[in-house]
Formats: structure tokens, C-alpha cells, sequence
């Protein structure tokens, strides 16, 4: 069987013109980090970018090196109208479950938003709101606006997680970022589930409950 890579696409303006044209010009983009990491929260941004139509440098934070994303989000700071972070952490995760604690931190980034936002582009976040919202997939490759707020996720939790490895040494969380990398196996069989750790995802919830059987 062969298998067809998704083509190459590149940002721009034509889902943010979908809500300029209905008369809504400050257009926010939304996007999350760290939705499948084992620990540390969740992070979304939210980010209103100027609608001149111009041409930006934004692109898919995956697709980019870190060094890439530090400049990229440093310029996103820099011209955005108006942005904004925001964390769920496990505890929130365990009592909403991830979906619903991305929907919380989206909420509450868009609520700090300022101007406030007359309209939403998502990746694939169906937000409850009563904005006009477009959330198709892959819009972090496609939409500048969406582009940016993954910049800021991605770069804000990275350093965030940076700052978990001196709290929780051992783990590698600056190294893999949470996520189920064979590193952060290792350490969770040796040295147990951490407080950061989301203990309602089957890895983690598999090695508590051995450890109970255990003692």
C-alpha cells in the first residue's frame, strides 16, 4: 500500500476573510499545546492579529525548529492587536477530562483578550461560543491568525516545561515535553508517577494501579 503525504500548504488570510467580509474584523486564532503530552497542562493561545492582509512570516510551529518558533513568537508579541496564554493543569484535566480542560483554557485566553474578539478561527476546537467561528483542520497551517496562537502554545509550554525538569528531575520534561517518548517511560518506571502527571491517561493510570497491586 502506498501512501499519499498531505501537500504542503502555507498561511494566509483566506479563512480570516471569511469573517472580514460578514463585517467582523477582529478575528482571534486559537490553538493548543500539549493535548496528548503524560504531564504538564495544556496550553492554549489566542491571538488577533492586524487585518491588513499583509503578508506574514507565521507558520505551523511543527513545522518549524525551536529556535524558529522563539523568533517567530517573539515578532507575534510584536504586532498582534491583542494575545494571550493560558494553562490547564492536571488537576483541571482530571476533573473535566482534556477536552474540556482545553475548552476552559481557551475560554479564559479569549476572555483576556483586549480588545475582545468578534469572531473565532480554531484548529478543529469546536469552542462553545456564541462568536462565529470557523474550526477546520489543520487550520494552524493554514491560517496566519491560527499559526500564531500555536507559536505562542508551543513556545510558552516548552519553556514552561523546561522549568517542570529543575522542579522534577530525572523525567527529561525539558527534553521530550511530557509527551510518551521511551525517556519518559524509563523514568516513570523508576521513579513513579510525578504530581505533573495526568493520572487519568491510560499510561500513567496503567503504572498507578500496579502499583497498588504491587504494595
Amino acid at each position: 500500500m502506498t501512501h499519499c503525504a498531505l501537500p504542503a500548504v502555507t498561511p494566509d488570510w483566506s479563512l480570516e476573510r471569511q469573517h472580514w467580509v460578514r463585517g467582523y474584523f477582529r478575528v482571534a486564532g486559537v490553538d493548543e499545546a500539549g493535548r496528548g503530552a503524560w504531564a504538564g497542562p495544556v496550553t492554549v493561545a489566542a491571538v488577533i492579529l492586524p487585518n491588513t492582509g499583509a503578508e506574514l512570516p507565521f507558520a505551523d510551529s511543527k513545522t518549524l525548529t525551536a529556535r524558529q518558533r522563539e523568533m517567530l513568537a517573539e515578532e507575534v508579541r510584536r504586532v498582534a492587536v491583542a494575545w494571550a496564554v493560558e494553562h490547564a493543569w492536571p488537576d483541571e484535566i482530571e476533573r473535566l477530562n482534556i477536552l474540556g480542560a482545553t475548552h476552559a483554557a481557551a475560554a479564559r485566553a479569549l476572555a483576556a483578550l483586549d480588545p475582545e474578539p468578534q469572531a473565532l478561527v480554531t484548529d478543529y476546537l469546536r469552542l462553545r461560543t456564541p462568536l462565529p467561528i470557523l474550526a477546520p483542520p489543520r487550520a494552524d497551517a493554514l491560517s496566519y491568525s491560527v499559526a500564531a496562537a500555536s507559536l505562542l502554545a508551543k513556545t510558552e509550554r516548552d519553556a514552561l516545561m523546561t522549568r517542570l525538569d529543575a522542579q522534577y528531575p530525572g523525567y527529561g520534561f525539558a527534553a521530550h515535553k511530557g509527551y510518551g517518548a521511551p525517556q519518559h517511560r524509563a523514568a516513570l518506571d523508576e521513579l513513579g508517577v510525578s504530581a505533573v502527571h495526568r493520572r487519568s491517561f491510560r499510561p500513567i493510570a496503567q503504572r498507578l494501579q500496579a502499583r497498588l497491586l504491587d504494595g
